[in-house]
Order: C-alpha cells, then structure tokens, then sequence
C-alpha cells in the first residue's frame, strides 16, 4: 500500500519555446532535397524571363544585354534572400514541405505580379503571375526529375508537356483573316517606275550636332558640321536633375542633331525633315528612317533625319512638359540652322537647298508636330526667336501613324499644303486612326495642285515604320500580350512607306504627275505594293468641287446650293464621325441603315436632287469624274450581311433634260468594312489591358470612290453631263450600314 503510493506517473517536460524554435530553424532545409533544391531552378526562371522583360521595358542606356544581365542580377539576389527568410518563416511555423523551395515560388509568384501590376489590370496580373509560375514550377519539376533520374515519372511529365502544348495550341486564338477590299475592274496601273527603287542621284551622308554628345559621337567629336543649342526654358518648366546628368544639357540648351542624306550634283534641291514620336529616350530613334533618306536622296531629295531624343519618355524621368509644341519647335529651329549653313561656303549645305519647296515626314507624336509646324503661328506667333516663317514653304506634310491631340487648347490647322496620312489598322499604339482627323482639318482656299490623302493599311502596325523600333508597339513586359500573328513582315511595311513616301513627294515637290492616281486609287500601284495586306484610300484635291456635305446645319434634309435630300425604304441620319472609342473626328456625315428586302419590294434608295444643275456656272468644259466618301458599317449590325461580295449598290445620275443612267459600283471596285483586329493574344486580354484600349476591334474608315462620267453616258448617251441635277444611290440587298460623305465633281 505504500509502495503504490510512492509511485507517480512519469510525464516528460516540454521543451521551452526557443529550444523549439531553434530545433525548428535548424532544421529548416530538412525537406528540401536534391530534387527540390534542383526543381528551384523552373520558378527561378519564371522570375528572371519577367524580370528580363521589365528590363527591356527600362532602359538604361548601356544596352539590353547589361540591362538584363543587371536586372537578373538584382532579382536574383533578391530571391536568394526572400526565399531563405521565407524557408525560416515557414519552418518557424512547421509546416512539413520543402521550404526553400516554397520561397522560391512564393518570391517568383510575388514579383511578377508586381512587375505586372506596375502598368496592367489587377486581373491580367494575377493570371499572368500564375500562369508564369506555374509553367516555372512544371519546368523546375522537370529538372528535379532529369537530376534524379526518375524515367517512370519523366516519361510521365513528358506525356503532361506534350498535352498541354497540343491544348494550348488548339485554344490559342486563330489569325483573323482580314476583309480586304477587292482588285475591281477600270483601275489601271500606273506606267512609270516603282517609286520604292533608287533614282539616278548618288548621293553622301553626313551629320550636324551639338559636338558634346557623348552618347552618340556622330553628335559628338565626330560630328561633320558644329551646331547652335536652343533655348526652350519658355516652354519646358519639368525638366528633372537625372535627365540632365543623362544627357549633359538641360531645356536651356537643346541641340539640334541631324543626319543627312544629300544628293550630288548642282543646283537646289527640295529639303524634307523627318522626325520621330515618343519611343523610349534611351533607345534612340532618330537613325530608324535611314530606308527614306537613303531612297529620297537618290530621287534628288534633300533628307534630314531629326533627333529629338531627349524629348521622349523615359521610364526613369518621365517627359517634359510640353513635349508636344517643343517637338514642332524644334524642326522650326532647324530650319534655321539648315538656312545658317546654306549661307556658308564651308558647309556641304551651300547653294544646295530650295526652300520654296519643303517636306515634313513625321510619326507617331512627330506626325502630329510636323503639322503644328506647318501651322506654327497658333502656337508660335509670340516667339521672336523664330522670326518670319514666311519665308520656309512648306509644301507636303506625311503623318506616319500620327496621334492628334490639343495643344492650349486647339488642333493644328493646315491650309493650300498637300497632305499624306498613313496609318496601320493593327496599330496597338495609335490604334485610332488619328490622321483621318488631320485629314478633315486640311483645307484648300484656292484652285492648285494641292491635295490630301490618307491609307488605311489593314494588317500594318506602328512601330514596323522605324527600323529602331522592333515589331512590338508596345514596350515589355506588357508588349508579350500583343497579338503578333497577322501583322505584315517590315520588310513589307517600309515598302509601303517608301512608295507612297516617295510617290507623294515626286509629285508635290517634283511636280510629277504621274504618280497622282496612286492616291486617287490605290489599285493603280497594286503591281508595286505588297499584296498580302488590303487598303482603304481616301483622296481630295484643291480641284475638288463638292456638291453635298454636312457641316453646314443640322438638317438632315437640306443640302448647299439649294438642294435636297432624300431616303427612301431606309432610315437616314446625320451625325458625327467617330473613332473606334467614340471620339468625334471633327465633321460629320449621312449614315443610312436598311433591312433586307423582301421579294418585289423595291430598293432603298438615298436621293441628293437640285431644281437645276448642280454644277458651278464657271465650270467651262463638262465634268470628268464623280467623287465621293463610302465607309462600310455593317459590322456595326446585329445580324450583318454574310456576302463576302461587298456592298451591293447602284449609282444614278441625271441630268436636267429628265435623262438618267445608272451603273453598279460593284462592277469598278469592292466596298467592305474595316478588318476586324484581335490586338492581343486573348479575348479577355483585349477587353482589360490598357484601361480597355482595344476592346473596340474595328473603326469606321472612309474611302474614296471616283466614277467616270464617260461611263454612264456610256450607258445613256442622252444624259448631259453638262447639266446634272441630281444623285441617287441604290442599294439592293441587306442589311446594310454605310455613312456617306463629301459628294461632289471634278
């Protein structure tokens, strides 16, 4: 009895907490084995391909290759660190996996939504960051199991990859063909050369700078002619400590660098500025048109090429303040300087420049500045340091891929010059097309040689127009969302620049007429262009007399001049041209919408009609061609027309004496809606990135018809052309949505 009392259950004492927690941190890489240790490897690189990207996005100057190696450099000291605190965390609270290996994941999974999320929606970042991890992790297991030579579960994990490329493949979005208008009938090809092939001038290339540039030594010590530094402390206010130390100058003394291409030979020679828009400042772009220069100086062109580099914006100073109305500043002041060294023997610019006759070519933000430059007064009147502008003729403006935005308030607005917009439907930058704008705003006072046109490219994109830029338009990380699948080649991009760059300056700054149906009609330069992309052209000349349009009131029935308007089986309304967002383009146009017609029903119809003939009583010969502007919104339509036919509409005149002929338009050229564009890789992608900037696959894009009178009084002698009074278009087969605009004679 005693004896059972004297004995008492044993209890073991528990360790105190820091024993615990020591023993813990001790054993902290316990679960971490040579697999997981080797399987680090795939989010490791998950982390590093992201941060590789951030830093192509990042530029620092010293080239992509130190960028990236300094980029990988810091995320994998980062990682090192995080995943060894995270392996400490993880085995403080005991949880039994391999810890080291789980912060690894947790940093790559961590980091690349972060880098993402800088610029993107948070959904796209959070998928991004998943599915980049998890592809790291399957990798990583991979190597974990090559490295432990488990061949039952490789050929497994081999079996899995093959599955998931075979499903990705047959999930990943189709190229969307594109609807390219057709190569009709009566569209002729122009019978002189290809203005894409050299001319007979050789010719030398030079270079103009500041001689204290030490990024670029053609700028620099190299630099063939020394140059005079502006002052634009009047305008730049933001200009940071870092962009200083970057370029060694600040807005007080810009410079004005330029490579030139110049031809040999006597006599003066047109002068044609080209300037870049807004890429990254430390990947400079002034060197990206050397294809033009080259090109326009065998052709007897004087190029200049004009670096405004210090102007774009840079990931780690932002942009100056008003970028905009300096960038059109600037190519101001260079002409200047050009007129300083055309007055000095010493200089290769002597007796060699005509400025009567001035081009200027610029893209993406210097489309937009070679406008204001044009139209310098409203924004420069005040500035005495420009002097009299007068004296520089600028005759062509060309806008590659132009934005068009106000400036303090107002638009450029040019006059009696002629006018060239380019623009790429697949442009995921400028995805509107901003330069039909500046089109509308281009106006001639006075009879002469001046026109506007503007092309459509269908499956062109932005950058692909600079050879600096690469093919992507937007920068990483978020350019690896961008749909790349339809774009042309830019071999095939530059060659559609070079001839309708070329063959718009040949004709308004040599007066070479023979190029002029290339713009009326892009058909005419088909055997030149790349055929595996379509166009919408859009033309008017100072010759244009136009009969209907509508901005003169807001009556949809009333005409100019006296005439009236009428629709028929049809609902007809007029209103604002917009963009693909919505945005007016600042004019506007009838839009007629009508069903499908039902059998001995007759067709919709829309009439323009005036008590007498329609055409200005100066006219003194009869009238050669009936103009007008046709954009196809059927895609707008719930249920659009399945006919890949195109627009199927008659065309009627008649003349005074009750006369009238009809013809089909079908039978001279294809009207169809604009290409439908998937700017990403994923539809959803589409909707969410960029604030929801491509959600809107097409816009409504105009193009011009011209018709040969002759060939409706062709059909009907008796018509008198000499007298018209009235324009019918028919269209017989539905449903149907187009929008019409400046209808007139030449």
């Amino acid at each position: 009895m005693e004896l059972q009392q004297l004995q008492t259950e044993y209890i073991p004492s528990k360790p105190p907490l820091r024993a615990r927690l020591g023993r813990r941190i001790r054993d902290t890489y316990r679960y971490d084995s040579v697999f997981w240790r080797m399987a680090v490897v795939g989010p490791w690189g998950a982390a590093m391909f992201v941060f590789a990207l951030a830093a192509l996005g990042m530029p620092t100057g010293f080239g992509a290759l130190a960028d990236i190696l300094a980029f990988i450099s810091v995320g994998t000291t980062g990682l090192f660190i995080a995943a060894h605190l995270a392996a400490v965390l993880l085995a403080l609270i005991g949880l039994p996996l391999p810890r080291l290996y789980a912060g690894t994941v947790i940093y790559a999974l961590t980091v690349i939504f972060f880098i993402f999320w800088q610029d993107h929606d948070t959904v796209i970042s959070a998928v991004t960051a998943i599915v980049l991890t998890l592809t790291g992790i399957a990798l990583g297991i991979g190597a974990g199991m090559l490295r432990t030579r488990f061949s039952r579960r490789l050929r497994f994990y081999a079996a899995a990859v093959l599955g998931l490329l075979c499903v990705s493949a047959a999930v990943w979005p189709a190229d969307n063909p594109a609807a390219y208008p057709g190569i009709a009938k009566h569209a002729a090809p122009i019978e002189a050369e290809n203005p894409a092939r050299p001319g007979h001038y050789s010719y030398t290339t030079f270079d103009y700078g500041s001689g204290n540039d030490y990024w670029r030594t053609e700028y620099g010590k190299e630099a063939d002619l020394v140059s005079t530094s502006v002052d634009a402390s009047l305008y730049i206010k933001k200009w940071p400590a870092f962009r200083t130390r970057y370029w060694g100058f600040d807005q007080s003394s810009l410079p004005l660098n330029g490579r030139v291409w110049m031809p040999e030979g006597n006599g003066s020679f047109p002068l044609v500025l080209m300037v870049h828009g807004n890429h990254l400042m430390e990947d400079f772009s002034d060197e990206g048109y050397g294809y033009l220069g080259e090109l326009l100086a065998s052709r007897g062109f004087i190029a200049v090429s004009v670096d405004e580099n210090y102007l774009n914006y840079s990931v780690w100073t932002g942009i100056p303040d008003n970028d905009m109305k300096v960038r059109a500043w600037i190519l101001l002041k260079h002409l200047q300087q050009i007129e300083s060294y055309a007055g000095d023997a010493a200089t290769p610019f002597y007796q060699k420049v005509n400025f009567a006759q001035i081009g200027l070519i610029g893209h993406s933000r210097g489309g937009q500045a070679v406008a204001m430059a044009k139209d310098a007064g409203r924004w420069f009147s005040a500035d005495e340091t420009l002097g009299d502008l007068e004296r520089y003729n600028i005759q062509a403006i060309i806008a590659i891929s132009p934005t068009d935005k106000k400036v303090d308030g107002e638009f450029a607005r040019i006059k009696d010059v002629s006018y060239l917009a380019l623009q790429g439907a697949r442009d995921a930058d400028v995805n509107d097309f901003d330069g039909d704008r500046q089109y509308i705003r281009t106006s001639f006072t006075k009879p002469s040689a001046h026109f506007k046109s503007s092309v459509y490219i269908t499956d062109a994109n932005h950058s692909q127009f600079n050879t600096e830029w690469g093919f992507r338009d937007i920068s990483f990380p978020k350019g690896i969302f961008l749909n790349q699948q339809a774009i042309i080649g830019p071999k095939e991009q530059r060659e559609i620049a070079k001839i309708y760059v070329s063959a718009f300056l040949e004709s308004t700054l040599h007066g070479n007429e023979s190029y002029l149906p290339l713009f009326q009609d892009y058909r005419t330069g088909l055997h030149w262009l790349p055929a595996d992309t379509g166009y919408f052209g859009r033309f008017e000349s100072a010759l244009f007399h136009k009969m209907a349009w509508h901005d003169e009131d807001l009556n949809r029935g009333t005409l100019p001049n006296g005439g009236l308007a009428q629709g028929n089986h049809l609902t007809w309304v007029e209103e604002e041209v917009t963009n693909r967002k919505s945005v007016n383009k600042g004019t506007r146009a009838i839009t007629l919408e009508w069903a499908d017609r039902a059998n001995n029903e007759e067709p919709a119809s829309y009439s323009l009609s005036w008590n007498s003939s329609f055409l200005p009583r100066k006219m003194s010969t009869p009238p050669e061609i009936l103009s007008f502007s046709i954009a196809d919104r059927s895609f707008e339509l719930t249920e659009p027309a399945a006919s890949s036919a195109g627009l199927q509409a008659e065309v009627e005149l008649q003349s005074t004496n009750g006369e009238t002929a009809r013809i089909s338009l079908a039978d001279y050229i294809k009207i169809t809606p604009p290409p439908d564009v998937a700017f990403t890789i994923l539809p959803w992608v589409e909707k969410r990135l960029s604030d929801g900037k491509y959600k809107y696959p097409q816009e409504a894009v105009f193009q011009t018809v011209m018709l040969d009178l002759a060939k409706f009084a062709k059909i009907n002698p008796q018509l008198d052309l000499s007298a018209l009074k009235g324009i019918t278009f028919y269209f017989s087969e539905g449903p149907g949505k187009i929008m019409l605009d400046d209808i007139g004679i030449y």
